[in-house]
């Protein structure tokens, strides 16, 4: 067949219109643009719309035609977007014509035509095409350089898209892998540099999966990396640097006895004057310290490791040519390409954890995605962009050899804790201390990075160390200010850990003050650090900065007449964070005068459609939430508007425009959650809103509970909730349509983004079953309930938020249906009682362990066998409500009573915190 394609031949009329389409892609015209893009969309619809495309490109150099590479990378677009839809006969013209191409000596044209064919590779499979596998093989035993490189190349691709295909791929009963690997090991020692680079690249996404074909060579492949490491050629010497890094995470047994070695020489290549090397090279020690089985290794070179990480976190020459002078800049506009788009999702029900001390649990663990260590160790910076393909002139704002190096010496510190202080505090101290700024500069970062790690050794300094970060905010120099923000934000909470009046007076007021100085500086990046670590020190603080909010709220309201775009979204955030903050503290009428009219201005200035609006929605969300009814005077406008932007979008929706749909669905998440803030803050006030508002929320709720979408759901979920509490007449009528879906969404194993979904349709179904009480209207839905919450509450891989929403509306489902739920009491009992012993006391879990009790008043049998964990359960509250109290004395005593004489030999089973409380507070 490939012979009989392969005599194809175009009509050369449609032919000279392709050519003529391709021509023109040059040219910059924007109503040329626009007719090539036609023609495009017309001629694609021809049958041999990809053969006419692959003619060109496999037959015009581009010295005869210049557009002929472009031709190519459209047929590999077509292949990669449409390869179902392409014909067999034109799939197999281009198989056989692409191979010529590989081979060509045209740089240019071998590269293209490597895409083309990992396109169809990556559409069929390697098992798919085994020809091209085996000619692939041969060209890269040939002897012709351009031949190996067109092969190597492509190799090196398929290893970064599927190298675990490649691991299992069979032809004709033989695995290529075998042979492959060998190859790559021997042809990272070629002369020709790119062949080079190709070999050391596959070989390195093989390791990536642990391939247990490269980890059977691997003796070799280390010793060929020794053999390469002074390799000039610079690209080589970075994949040598990936190389140990792959090694260490897939075989670090294998790098452990040749450790001196290695080291040496990563702390060599980590001082390479290309950039790019010493950046994989700098990986190799945030690789090392994250992996607890062997960063203790690293000990005996903390010595040498330390002072060249502090080293390559110093600015370069290019940063500083990029990030411009220090002169004041609020006044310049932002450019576009300024704002990096962010991520928003949706509302989540979550429950606060307690210790068994009664201490809040923090969520957050300690190990850190790069993203957030990019943001944290340079918060003047644009977040992390991992796009090799896009360069521009923010390249200082992606991922560095500086913020590698902070990293790193992050991670060394979060493992070796104070340790580490004694040879790293030298070398700190005279930065510092320096009177080169960029000296002091680095000084700071570091101080910074290591706030979390060696707490314990930095903390009897800081009596000097935070005043003389709060003084670096008088620093001539910008970047001093920006990063002395960012490393203050990093020690804040020593700054509050002591709410003595001398304290507070001596270390948290002034830098309170010294921030809010920098949210007004003249210079747009200290504007962004000191915004961003006012925002952490309103999230340490909490009710402590409550009494400051006047000056807090008229700095922060100035900042709007200062701000540009980018740092406005920043303000908003830093606002949202304070009233999360202070929370009701917020609703004073002073406070509401400083704060929401400049930002009912900006809600009024936007448009619907406008990206800014989206922020400044999440701010109002916590504002409305804070304020409550003190929010009353402006809420008529914003609901209505948050209502009508929901409709445009679904209608949209509805219509089929799905890509409008996809642009639109953040401006439906967040005018969903600022719905929910407006509902919560007015509560009572909220009902009137609701049952006025034109068009009204409750089909459009019943619109997005059904959307794809899974973060529309989950604040959807969130509002259903709210509006149970608050206006649940209004919302009765809906709930026949609602419900079925309500409870299609809880799931005992639901997918990763749908996981905050099932939280919130959980809750919400308490929050209605509730207002619902012993109407018997609710039954019908009892039943599929359980079935679906008792299988959550069970599974031991649902995440814990999700195990205690269950819990809760399993309780508050016990409360106003006891008899209906009691009947399962036995199967769930001893996972509800572990699911919720861990939580603060508040409404919520008071209401399920009333139902908890109510049930097993019905279905005392239910609780017989695991009496211990409702007595754990019971124990572990600090202040029930009266009615609950009066509860649980009644089962335990009502237990007790009937044991009789068993009861003293049961209480020998129990746990002694147990046994203590139950006759500290019970007398039992």
């Amino acid at each position: 067949m490939a012979a009989a394609v392969a005599q194809w031949q175009p009509d050369q009329g449609i032919l000279q219109q392709c050519i003529s389409m391709l021509e023109d892609t040059s040219n910059t015209s924007r109503e040329v643009q626009l007719g090539v893009t036609d023609r495009l969309n017309h001629m694609s619809k021809l049958p041999d719309y990809t053969s006419y495309l692959t003619y060109i490109f496999t037959h015009f150099s581009p010295n005869e035609f210049s557009a002929s590479p472009i031709a190519g990378i459209i047929v590999k677009n077509e292949i990669n977007e449409q390869h179902n839809s392409i014909p067999t006969q034109s799939i197999e013209y281009i198989k056989s014509v692409i191979f010529p191409v590989l081979r060509s000596s045209d740089e240019i044209l071998r590269r293209t035509a490597g895409l083309v064919v990992v396109a169809l590779l990556n559409a069929e499979g390697l098992e798919g095409w085994p020809q091209g596998v085996m000619e692939l093989i041969n060209m890269m035993n040939s002897q012709d350089p351009s031949t190996m490189e067109g092969a190597f190349n492509v190799f090196a691709k398929l290893s970064e898209d599927m190298p675990q295909l490649l691991e299992t791929c069979t032809i004709n009963g033989m695995r290529p892998i075998e042979g492959l690997i060998p190859g790559w090991i021997q042809a990272a020692e070629y002369h020709e540099k790119r062949i080079r680079a190709h070999a050391l690249n596959s070989l390195n996404r093989m390791t990536d999966i642990a391939s247990p074909t490269l980890l059977q060579h691997i003796d070799s492949y280390i010793q060929a990396l020794f053999r390469l490491a002074s390799d000039p050629e610079a690209n080589v010497r970075r994949f040598v640097c990936q190389a140990f890094v792959c090694i260490l995470g897939a075989r670090p047994d294998k790098l452990i006895p040749e450790l001196r070695a290695v080291v040496d020489y990563m702390i060599y290549s980590t001082q390479d004057k290309d950039e790019d090397t010493a950046l994989e090279a700098c990986e190799f020690w945030l690789e090392f310290a994250e992996d607890d089985a062997i960063f203790v290794q690293l000990a005996p070179y903390l010595g040498q490791i330390l002072p060249v990480l502090l080293k390559c976190m110093v600015y370069s020459e290019e940063d500083l040519m990029i990030m411009g002078g220090d002169e004041d800049d609020a006044d310049v506009p932002d450019r576009p390409e300024d704002i990096r788009p962010r991520h928003y999702g949706g509302a989540d029900h979550r429950n606060e954890r307690l210790d068994e001390n009664g201490q809040p649990i923090d969520g957050q663990g300690t190990s850190k995605s790069r993203a957030v260590i990019d943001a944290e160790f340079d918060a003047e910076e644009e977040d992390y962009d991992d796009d090799d393909d896009e360069e521009d002139d923010e390249s200082v704002g992606e991922w560095n050899l500086r913020k590698c190096s902070a990293a790193a010496l992050d991670v060394l510190a979060l493992k070796f804790n104070d340790a580490m202080l004694e040879t790293l505090f030298p070398h700190l101290k005279d930065r510092i201390f320096s009177q080169e700024w960029m000296e002091r500069e680095v000084g700071i970062l570091a101080l910074g990075a290591i706030a979390e790690g060696c707490i314990g050794g930095v903390e009897p300094h800081l009596p000097t160390l935070i005043p003389f970060l709060i003084n670096s905010l008088n620093d001539s120099k910008p970047l001093v200010r920006s990063i002395a923000c960012w490393t203050l934000g990093r020690y804040c909470r020593w700054c509050i850990a002591d709410t003595s009046e001398q304290h507070l007076n001596t270390y948290f007021i002034p830098l309170m003050e010294g921030l809010l100085r920098m949210v007004l500086d003249g210079n747009k990046r200290v504007q962004e650090a000191g915004c961003s670590a006012f925002a952490t020190l309103e999230e340490e603080a909490g009710p402590i900065i409550a009494p400051y909010l006047g000056p807090v709220l008229t700095g922060l309201v100035t900042a709007f007449q200062k701000y540009q775009r980018k740092n406005l979204l920043i303000l908003y955030d830093a606002i949202g964070t304070l009233a999360d903050s202070v929370g009701a503290a917020l609703n004073r009428p002073e406070y509401i005068n400083i704060l929401l009219p400049p930002l009912i201005q900006k809600w009024q200035a936007l448009s619907n459609e406008d990206a800014d609006l989206i922020p400044l929605l999440e701010c109002l969300s916590s504002v409305t939430i804070a304020v409550g009814e003190g929010f009353a005077p402006f809420a008529q406008p914003v609901f209505q508007r948050c209502v009508l932007i929901v409709d445009e979008v679904i209608k949209r929706y509805q219509a089929g425009t799905a890509d409008e749909y996809d642009d639109g669905k953040t401006f439906v998440i967040v005018a969903l959650d600022l719905l929910s803030g407006l509902t919560q803050g007015l509560q009572g006030l909220a009902r009137e809103l609701v049952g006025s508002t034109q068009p009204s929320i409750l089909p459009l709720l019943s619109l997005c509970v059904q959307t794809p979408e899974s973060s529309i759901r989950q604040s959807a979920y969130a509002l259903l909730g709210d509006l149970a509490i608050s206006a649940f007449d209004l919302l009765r009528p809906s709930l026949p349509q609602i419900m079925p879906e309500l409870v299609s969404q809880i799931e005992d194993q639901p997918q990763p983004e749908n996981v905050s979904v099932c939280n919130n349709a959980a809750w919400a179904t308490g929050e209605i079953a509730l207002q619902y009480g012993s109407d018997p209207e609710l039954h019908q839905w009892v039943p599929p309930l359980m079935e679906r919450l008792v299988p959550v509450l069970l599974n031991p891989k649902s995440v814990k938020s999700l195990t205690e929403n269950a819990a809760v509306t399993i309780g508050r489902l016990g409360l106003v249906c006891p008899e209906l739920v009691a009947p399962h009491l036995e199967i769930f009992i001893e996972r509800w009682c572990q699911a919720l012993w861990d939580i603060k006391d508040n409404e919520e879990k008071d209401s399920a362990f009333r139902g908890l009790c109510q049930m097993i008043k019905v279905n005392p049998n239910g609780v017989a066998k695991s009496f211990v964990y409702f007595c754990m359960a019971v124990v572990r509250w600090t202040t029930p409500s009266a009615e609950l109290n009066n509860m649980f004395i009644s089962i335990l005593t009502g237990f007790k009573d009937m044991s009789g004489a068993q009861w003293e030999e049961q209480k020998k089973h129990f746990p002694p915190l147990i046994v203590q409380r139950l006759q500290s507070r019970y007398g039992l």
